[in-house]
C-alpha cells in the first residue's frame, strides 16, 4: 500500500461537526466498534477523509416496504 504523506487526517471534532454529531457520541461508537475507521499515532485519534465518506455511505438505508394489510 502506498502511503501519501501529503493527505489532511481529520481530527475527532472535525468528523463529529461533519457529521452533526457530538464528539462523546463518536468516542462512544469508536469503542463500540461502530464509526468510520480511525488511525492511532501514539495518543492522538484521527480519520481519514475517505474512511469517513465511506463509513457514512455505508449508514445508508431504503426506506422499509409497508407491511401489506390483510384482508
Amino acid at each position: 500500500m502506498k502511503l501519501n504523506t501529503q493527505q489532511r487526517l481529520l481530527n475527532e471534532h472535525e468528523v463529529a461537526d461533519s457529521c452533526s454529531i457530538n464528539v462523546l457520541t463518536l468516542r462512544k461508537w469508536r469503542s463500540q466498534k461502530r464509526g468510520p475507521e480511525f488511525v492511532k499515532i501514539g495518543a492522538l485519534v484521527r480519520y481519514r477523509p475517505e474512511d469517513v465518506d465511506a463509513w457514512i455511505a455505508a449508514q445508508r438505508s431504503t426506506a422499509a416496504e409497508p407491511p401489506e394489510v390483510a384482508r
